[in-house]
């Protein structure tokens, strides 16, 4: 029966082609199924719909005349629902005589025509390792470096996680996972759906005038409509986590699309007797209502609720009690809403973006986990950061093919702050307490255009962008944060272009650096200090290769230039050679005296999936170097050197698909442990951990970091629902990575530190293995209906 039922139905793909300038519909545009002379011809609304089809991946090519062609990839039918696909195309340049250009049809735009790469939703969903985890996903691309831990730190071209902004369907969204580290990024689990992902769009560089903030990266996530037709559900039981989601009309023209998930992660790992037990939780949201051509209304909000807890009865081994020891219990949540509203004309459109985030976290650590006593208290914190935010845009493209976008941006944002903890300074104990309120607002504005000359082969923008806020005098002047900008791309020949990018970009820093205050008399310590905007300077320039619509071969060199990066006084350090964990970055007085460079070279070989064969081979030669205050360049914490990844994959009949990724990565440095200053028996008592010697700074380097994993995936199409089952593996082989050893005091019978017969002032010592990496099998399950 079961062959019978998978034949019996056929899939359907349905959609529209739009101006991409205008909003208005396309008629007559041909829509054709790649490789095959399957196709429609769009109505005069612009619609168009392609039937019985096999369930399965189909690429299409969009084409009309007047218009740049677009290839829409790897679109998944099924036949329990209509595939919907909105395509919007962009208007040639006129030309006067036939000259032949032959554009990449990879992302591209006029304003980043270099470090610019796009991932669809199936390339997230059947990444090898990537559990449906966006940011792990995009270790796999060229700049990525991959971090050997558990954590989801976006390392890009040597810069550090807090350097990169991230945009879900315009709107600032400023983390993207799960226990995230406040004042930087990153976290272990990745907060968004790919299931509402249409397309992501990477940024190492070349940012466009109107996306501010970032020095490394940008990401801009655009999600999917939900279903204009009916209702449908999907379930997925997936390797940490279980999920729903739902999708329908609202109204003849409106949609909304919903998830909620839920961890089950804490029964794994208590099962598993490890120490700690983290719980989360997230919800997903999109509203859309388009009323007219004309006007079309965007809601989106995107949260999460996390809880780490300690296991206390998993003390079995030296390495458990150490992390029983050293881990915080935690409770943090956030959310992002916001509302976008479009307005298309004639020759563009106005884009208003309103938009609130807020984050809370709190920690608390109790000498030995008891809490009977309050000198037992190490650690009490407890944070909020809220920002409230509205940017207007106006798009216009003229007829002579000038393209130009302006806007301005105005932000009003709060932060606060109750912190006490006891801590180790220069092998001094510390305690820090103090309450800190913090109210600011920001503004900027930017321009940027563009234009086509040489009848196209040679395309040329050019843009800038002021910021400015009032947190201090230093702060409030926009033109000493004048960030300019130009791109060029030059088509030399049919296939091949040449590249470039230069600019100039901006970052306020953390508002846990900007919020830091004395414990005697409450002054902002840093902005006393002169605190000023983070600035990096980019150069990059590129050769790409596209032969045809589905390979392309790129290669391009890139030099950062950093000034004024946070310079942390009570340690001597940079704060690019203090790293990120989890907890908070930053609780430091700073100045602004860092310099820093980051450079290297890309390599990308791209094939995107034709038949049956997909695969990715990209590698980043980069160093990453920061100053202290005696200008002497030292590696970072983000100095990987090396990085290479290879991801394929195989379609085989029956619905059977294969995939594996490769990782190996440079090991980055690290500093060594004061042992002496360590065990001080009052800074053990405070810390339960080594003290990074930062005379030592940036000394030692762990081994390089390699990685296999391998995902298999069947899908079966019934009638009315379709089933897809994967197994995926990670670190197929069972890699280890082996960090800088922990140093632990040796305890008596009753778990008490032992001190030092031949020093009193200290406790004896000893080293423990500090190791990462293990197989980690995962099957799933995802239902359609």
């Amino acid at each position: 029966m079961l062959p019978l039922m998978l034949c019996a139905q056929q899939g359907i793909i349905r959609g529209r082609v739009l101006n991409k300038a205008t909003n208005e519909p396309v008629p007559y545009a041909t829509v054709v199924i790649s490789g095959t002379t399957t196709g429609a011809t769009t109505t005069e609304g612009g619609r168009f719909e392609l039937k019985d089809l096999e369930p399965g991946l189909y690429n299409l090519e969009v084409r009309s005349l007047g218009y740049k062609t677009e290839h829409i990839y790897e679109v998944a039918v099924t036949n329990s629902r209509p595939a919907e696909v909105a395509v919007a195309i962009s208007e040639e340049a006129e030309r006067l005589q036939e000259i032949e250009v032959v554009a990449t049809p990879f992302s591209k735009t006029d304003e980043s025509p270099v470090s610019l790469r796009s991932i669809g939703p199936d390339e997230i969903r059947r990444s090898a390792g990537g559990n449906r985890d966006i940011s792990k996903v995009i270790r796999s691309l060229p700049g990525a470096a991959t971090a050997p831990s558990f954590r989801n730190d976006i390392i890009i071209r040597g810069g550090a996680p807090s350097e990169n902004k991230y945009y879900l369907d315009g709107v600032e969204v400023p983390n993207i996972n799960h226990f995230q580290t406040q004042g930087s990024s990153g976290g272990p689990v990745g907060l968004i759906n790919v299931d509402f992902i249409k397309e992501v769009d990477f940024y190492s560089g070349a940012f466009p005038a109107n996306r501010g903030g970032a020095l490394s990266s940008i990401f801009e996530f655009r999600q999917r409509e939900g279903r204009s037709d009916k209702w449908v559900f999907n379930g997925i039981v997936g390797a940490t986590d279980f999920g729903l989601t739902a999708e329908g009309p609202v109204g003849d023209s409106a949609s909304i699309i919903v998830s909620v998930r839920r961890s089950y992660l804490q029964l794994l790992f208590k099962a598993l007797e490890l120490p700690f037990l983290p719980v989360y939780n997230d919800y997903q949201l999109k509203y859309q209502w388009q009323p007219n051509r004309k006007n079309r209304f965007t809601l989106i909000s995107l949260g999460g609720l996390d809880n780490f807890e300690l296991n206390l009865e998993a003390n079995e081994t030296e390495e458990q009690r150490y992390q029983l020891n050293n881990l915080p219990i935690s409770d943090q949540w956030n959310y992002t809403i916001g509302g976008k509203w479009e307005y298309f004309r004639k020759n563009g459109f106005y884009t208003v973006v309103l938009s609130r985030n807020m984050l809370n976290n709190a920690a608390v650590k109790w000498a030995n986990n008891d809490s009977s006593q309050p000198q037992n208290l190490l650690l009490d914190y407890h944070s909020q950061e809220i920002e409230n935010k509205l940017r207007l845009e106006d798009y216009r493209q003229l007829s002579s093919g000038l393209r130009f976008t302006w806007g301005l941006n105005y932000e009003r944002a709060g932060y606060f702050a109750d912190d006490y903890f006891k801590t180790v300074v220069q092998g001094q104990p510390i305690t820090k307490d103090f309450t800190s309120e913090l109210s600011l607002s920001k503004w900027g504005v930017f321009g940027q255009a563009s234009q086509d000359l040489l009848q196209g082969q040679l395309v040329l923008s050019a843009g800038f962008r002021m910021d400015a806020t009032d947190y201090s005098g230093e702060m409030n002047k926009m033109w000493q944060q004048f960030s300019p900008r130009v791109s060029a791309a030059y088509y030399f020949l049919p296939k091949w272009s040449l590249n470039f990018n230069a600019g100039r970009y901006y970052q306020l820093p953390s508002y846990v650096v900007m919020g830091y205050r004395s414990t005697e008399g409450g002054r902002l310590v840093n902005q006393q200090n002169g605190l000023k905007y983070l600035q990096a300077d980019h150069l990059v320039t590129g050769l790409e290769w596209a032969p045809n619509n589905f390979m392309r071969l790129t290669m391009e060199g890139f030099y950062k230039w950093y000034k004024n990066y946070p310079y942390l006084l009570d340690l001597g350090v940079s704060l690019a050679n203090l790293g990120a964990d989890f907890g908070v970055v930053g609780q430091n007085p700073v100045t602004s005296g860092s310099k820093g460079r980051a450079y290297g070279l890309e390599f990308l070989l791209q094939q995107k999936l034709a038949s049956t064969f997909y695969g990715t081979l990209a590698y980043t030669l980069v160093r990453s170097e920061f100053t202290g205050l005696n200008n002497d360049y030292k590696p970072s914490a983000w100095d990987y050197r090396h990085i290479i990844s290879l991801t394929g994959g195989k379609r085989f009949k029956r619905n059977w698909e294969l995939g594996t990724r490769f990782l190996l990565s440079g090991g980055p440095t690290f500093t060594p442990y004061d042992y002496e200053a360590s065990l001080n028996r009052e800074n053990w008592d405070r810390s339960g951990q080594g003290i990074t010697d930062f005379s030592r700074l940036s000394e030692g380097r762990l081994k390089p970091f390699h990685q296999l994993d391998v995902r298999i995936d069947k899908k079966y199409f019934f009638p009315r629902w379709s089933l897809n089952l994967y197994f995926d593996v990670q670190n197929l082989y069972g890699y280890e990575v082996e960090f800088q050893q922990n140093i632990d005091v040796v305890r008596d019978a009753a778990g008490r530190p032992v001190a030092d017969p031949q020093n009193p002032e200290l406790y004896l010592g000893k080293l423990l293995r500090n190791t990462s990496g293990t197989t980690i099998p995962t099957l799933g399950i995802i239902v359609e209906l």
